[in-house]
C-alpha cells in the first residue's frame, strides 16, 4: 500500500521526518554535502508533506532517516513504529580502500555495518550499482531504492570571468592559465598519486586539489601523500580543505575538473562541478554508466588521462562540446526531478509501514486465545 500526495493533504498534521547525522562533524567529506543538500530540498520543496527535524531525540516520528551509521542512530532504528531509512554511502571493501583500519576491527565493524543496513525498513543508494553488492550482502532487493545525490544550483552555478580571474588571483594562479582541478579527501582511492603523475607529465598546466585528510594518520597511503603534499611539483597545489561555501569560486577559477578516483558512488564534486559547466575527465569506471551516460571524458591510465586533458586545452571545439555535455547533466539531475523521487518515495515508505502495523495487529487479534465461560454450578 503507497500512501499518496492527497491523503496526506488531508491529514490534520504533516508527517513527522526526522533526519539524523552526525556528518557535519568531519570536514571535507562528500557525505556532509549530500546530507546538506539534502535536507534543504525536503525543506524547501516538501513542506507541505514533512515536518523536518534534525537529530531531535524527544519527538516520535513517523519517518526516520538516518544519514550516518552512529552506534546511537542504531539504537535510535530499534523503534519499529516508524520508518526506518538508512543512506548507504559505502560497502566494508570502500572503507577498507579508504582508511586503515586493523584486521580485527574492520571484521567488527563490517558486520556492523551490514546488520544497520539490514535493520532499516529501507536503504537508499545514489548509484544502482550498489543494488548487487548489497544483495550479495543479504539485502533484500526489494528493500534498496535509488535516488541520486542533487546540488542546488543556487549554490552552484557560472560567475562572470571577471569573478575567476580576480579569485584566481587570489589564489596566486596565473589568470591565464589553464587550471586543472581535482578535489576530495587526499587518499589512495582517490587517486591522489596519479593526479600528481599527470601533472609531472604536463607541467605548463596548472593543477589544483582541493581537499585533505578529513580523517587524519588512519587516511590510506597517509605517510606517501602527506610527503607529496608538503613538497608537490612546482605545478601542483595543495589547498587543503576548502570550506563548501567557496567551492563555487574554485569550480569558476578552473578549466576542467579531474576526478583519478579508483572507487566512488556519484561524488558530489561532478554534480557541483557540472552546474558550473566545467567538462569532466574521469577513470573509465563502469559506475558510471549508469549515473553519467557518457557526458565525460574517461580514461583508464595517466597516459589517457594526459591526453583528454591537452585535447580540451588545445582545441576549443572539444572544449565546448563537453561544457555542453556537463550542462546536459546538470539539466538531467534537476531540483524538481530529484524532489519527486524523494516525495513519492517517503509516502510510500510511510504508506507500507502501515499497512505492515495495521496486519501485524489484526493477526495478534486473532491468534489471541478466547476465554470461555465456565458455568455456574
Amino acid at each position: 500500500m503507497n500512501l499518496n500526495e492527497r491523503e496526506v493533504a488531508v491529514k490534520s498534521t504533516r508527517l513527522k521526518l526526522i533526519m539524523y547525522s552526525s556528518a557535519d562533524k568531519v570536514d571535507g567529506q562528500g557525505v556532509g554535502s549530500a546530507y546538506e543538500e539534502q535536507v534543504a530540498l525536503i525543506r524547501e520543496g516538501a513542506s507541505d508533506l514533512f515536518d523536518v527535524k534534525i537529530n531531535d531525540w524527544t519527538s516520535k516520528p513517523d519517518i526516520q532517516h538516518f544519514h550516518t551509521i552512529d552506534p546511537t542512530f542504531f539504537v535510535k532504528m530499534q523503534d519499529k513504529k516508524a520508518v526506518n531509512i538508512a543512506y548507504c554511502h559505502f560497502l566494508p571493501e570502500t572503507v577498507d580502500e579508504s582508511l586503515k583500519i586493523p584486521s580485527p576491527f574492520f571484521k567488527v565493524f563490517a558486520n556492523y555495518l551490514i546488520t544497520f543496513y539490514k535493520t532499516a525498513d529501507r536503504l537508499v543508494v545514489v548509484n544502482p550499482c550498489f543494488i548487487d553488492p548489497l544483495v550479495e550482502l543479504g539485502i533484500p532487493r526489494e528493500n534498496v531504492y535509488y535516488i541520486p545525490n542533487y546540488v542546488s544550483k543556487e549554490t552552484f552555478y557560472p560567475k562572470p570571468e571577471a569573478e575567476n580571474r580576480a579569485y584566481r588571483e587570489k589564489l596566486g594562479i596565473d589568470p591565464d592559465a589553464f587550471v586543472v582541478l581535482g578535489a576530495g579527501q587526499v587518499q589512495t582511492r582517490k587517486g591522489v598519486l596519479d593526479f600528481v603523475k599527470v601533472a609531472e607529465a604536463m607541467p605548463d598546466v596548472t593543477f589544483v586539489w582541493a581537499g585533505g585528510f578529513s580523517f587524519g594518520v588512519i587516511t590510506e597511503g597517509y605517510d606517501e601523500l602527506s610527503k607529496i603534499q608538503k613538497n608537490p611539483p612546482k605545478n601542483v597545489r595543495f589547498l587543503g580543505i576548502v570550506p563548501r561555501e567557496e567551492m563555487v569560486n574554485l569550480y569558476n577559477a578552473a578549466n576542467v575538473l579531474f576526478v583519478p578516483s579508483y572507487n566512488e558512488l556519484f561524488p558530489m564534486t561532478i554534480l557541483e562541478a557540472v552546474n558550473v559547466h566545467v567538462p569532466l575527465v574521469l577513470r573509465d569506471l563502469d559506475l558510471y554508466k549508469d549515473i553519467l551516460f557518457g557526458h565525460h571524458m574517461s580514461a583508464g591510465d595517466n597516459e589517457g588521462f594526459v591526453a583528454c586533458i591537452q585535447s580540451l586545452r588545445e582545441n576549443p571545439d572539444i572544449y565546448e562540446k563537453y561544457q555542453r555535455e556537463s550542462l546536459i547533466l546538470s539539466e538531467f539531475y534537476s531540483k524538481e526531478h530529484v524532489l519527486q523521487m524523494w516525495r513519492e518515495f517517503y509516502l510510500s515508505a510511510y504508506g507500507e509501514k502501515q499497512y505492515e502495523l495495521r496486519k501485524d495487529k489484526n493477526t495478534s487479534k486473532k491468534k489471541k486465545p478466547k476465554k470461555h465461560k465456565t458455568k455456574r454450578s
